[in-house]
């Protein structure tokens, strides 16, 4: 069994079952690939790949139980190669954030700018996603950190640490009837169309949680990932938008005003998560430092280690 018949399996799925796809991540021909996945089904006497005539369509069950332990070993390798570069060249290489747009866009850019000043030889890559997807991305190996809220905090297999807590504003232009209101209630609120973030996303559960519990439905009319996004139908005058409150500028948002409702809403906590058993280079947990600061390398260590030990 060779590492490069690995990759291929783990390239094939992770692009969708395109044998072509896969090849040309990998810089080889699709022919090789398919004869790397042949040889690997022979060794271990099984089918991996659910097949439509000569098209890879999904992993049949034993599939997916060896896909699972070929991330793993990948992972693994990802880590002893973390532990080389560490000691032989300590200010290269890679570092990958998964995260949400409201932090990408309103929290990350200046401890990201602060980064590339110290670190200019380490390549820094930004992936954007609701926290579902960000907790996915880290558990697979694909994002070194993930920066979302609650949800990226339930998964036992990442370590998390808690960066800040927020709520809520109302965005509305200024001649809005509810901006004239001295206390939103919820109620009130409801009779109002309602632009927010789309359910998948950060905060819109909680939301949608204190409507139902208390007994209102909200008039929600467009749903969108995107805080400027939804600042921008507002605008247009088709509707208020409720939003997160750093995403908010007096500045920038001219012709809007803001309203806080946090006194309707529950406070919600943004986390750091990465995977327990990933090998932190000196760089990651310098960003760790520079986006929480009370979280300097030896806290984090002690706390990884006090957690491994429960």
């Amino acid at each position: 069994m060779k590492l490069q018949q690995l990759r291929c399996i783990h390239e094939v799925v992770k692009n969708g079952f395109s044998i072509s796809k896969a090849a040309e991540a990998l810089h080889t021909s699709q022919p090789g690939v398919s004869k790397q996945i042949q040889l690997i089904e022979e060794e271990v006497g099984l089918h991996i790949f659910l097949r439509h005539g000569k098209r890879l369509v999904g992993l049949t069950e034993p599939g997916q139980h060896v896909y699972q332990r070929i991330n793993e070993v990948l992972r693994e390798i990802k880590s002893i190669k973390q532990v080389s570069e560490e000691f032989s060249q300590s200010s290269l290489g890679v570092l990958t954030i998964a995260t949400t747009h409201t932090q990408a866009r309103y929290k990350l850019p200046n401890v990201v700018q602060a980064f590339m000043s110290k670190y200019p030889d380490v390549k820094l890559n930004i992936h954007q996603g609701n926290p579902t997807q960000v907790t996915d991305q880290v558990i697979k190996g694909e994002a070194d950190i993930g920066i979302a809220t609650e949800s990226i905090s339930q998964n036992d297999k990442l370590f998390c640490l808690p960066c800040y807590t927020w709520n809520r504003c109302l965005v509305m232009p200024a001649k809005h009837p509810l901006a004239k209101e001295k206390t939103v209630t919820l109620a009130k609120l409801a009779t109002y169309p309602i632009i927010t973030y789309d359910y998948a996303f950060t905060g819109s559960t909680i939301v949608s949680k204190v409507f139902h519990d208390a007994g209102l439905t909200p008039n929600i009319v467009l749903t969108a990932i995107d805080a400027d996004v939804i600042k921008t139908y507002v605008n247009l005058g088709l509707g208020i938008g409720l939003i997160a409150q750093m995403a908010y500028d007096p500045k920038r948002d001219q012709g809007l005003v803001s309203i806080d409702v946090s006194h309707l809403f529950p406070t919600s906590t943004t986390y750091l998560g990465i995977r327990r058993d990933v090998f932190l280079r000196g760089f990651m947990y310098d960003f760790i430092e520079m986006f929480i600061p009370e979280y300097p390398k030896q806290i984090v260590k002690k706390l990884m280690l006090e957690q491994e030990n429960i």
